[in-house]
């Protein structure tokens, strides 16, 4: 497969490789979450904003969200992926919500063959809609709906080294202009939610930092234990599904990246949204161009 047929051409994809763009991790909170922004909305469209003026070559978003589950591997690969209201028992004015941004085939195209040369069996799926853990917080980060959306989906057998390496295997996409980006719940209990369990409720700051300060000191075999060694873990996330896709950030991330934190917000007592960015240290020098060329390559 030439490259021509699945992205824009070489030269466009050399000059999106001059910078490396951030990798992602955002908390999608609740589906209110799409109409009561709180903080963390306004943060992420102030990031998003700096982010394209900083990147004005942007071709799209790589995104995993745990609302898309599954036995195998797949990809969006919809022209105009619907937005999915996968939720019920919320006000109506939810539903009236769209997020029209469009599909991106051809770069669904490179998040398959990448997967694949990483050792994955990945399928296309031309009728995935968009599902609110990615719309809702899209919503806020791109709030026209003009960059382009590919979804994948989280195995329901990985665990957390496995989803690490899915988002290590489309790390070469940040050199072509493509944020990667995983959308999740820094901490997540419905059980809490649902019951009004307001007892002990110190554990969402006692994770949510806990996380914070292994991400900053990049001590990746403490996240990847982190049901053992972080405090209170199994109260934070009596299930991993909304925890999974800040592996896939990390892993897009690499192991010198850097967290910004855009968000340390917690909503309903019980949902800490934390989203930071991940970025290359600032002193690296840009890509030269041999190396731009070799991120061109591995994407044909």
């Amino acid at each position: 497969m030439i490259a021509s047929q699945i992205a824009p051409s070489s030269t466009a994809l050399a000059a999106a490789s001059a910078q490396r763009l951030p990798a992602l991790f955002v908390s999608h909170g609740s589906p209110m979450y799409a109409l009561e922004p709180g903080e963390t909305g306004p943060a992420l469209q102030r990031w998003g904003a700096e982010l394209r003026a900083e990147f004005p070559g942007l071709q799209g978003v790589v995104l995993m969200s745990p609302h898309w589950m599954g036995r195998n591997l797949e990809v969006m690969a919809a022209s105009q992926p619907a937005t999915w209201h996968d939720f019920g028992g919320f006000p109506q004015d939810l539903y009236g919500l769209r997020y029209p941004a469009p599909g991106a085939p051809r770069l669904a195209q490179q998040v398959a063959a990448l997967l694949q040369a990483a050792g994955q069996q990945p399928h296309l799926n031309p009728e995935r809609p968009m599902d609110h853990g990615a719309w809702v917080p899209l919503m806020h980060l791109f709030p026209e709906a003009d960059v382009p959306v590919v979804q994948i989906s989280l195995p329901a057998d990985a665990g957390p080294a496995d989803v690490y390496a899915l988002g290590q295997a489309l790390r070469p996409l940040r050199d072509a202009g493509v944020l990667l980006m995983g959308s999740g719940s820094m901490t997540h209990n419905l059980r809490d939610f649902i019951t009004g369990n307001r007892t002990g409720l110190d554990y969402v700051q006692a994770f949510s930092r806990w996380i914070e300060a292994r991400i900053t000191e990049r001590d990746m075999a403490a996240l990847l234990d982190w049901q053992h060694q972080a405090p209170l873990a199994l109260r934070a996330h009596p299930t991993d599904e909304h925890f999974l896709p800040l592996f896939f950030a990390l892993g897009a991330g690499g192991p010198g990246a850097q967290a910004r934190y855009l968000s340390r917000e917690v909503v309903y007592d019980f949902l800490a949204m934390d989203s930071f960015a991940l970025q290359d240290p600032p002193l690296q020098a840009p890509l030269p161009q041999a190396q731009a060329g070799q991120a061109v390559q591995a994407l044909q």
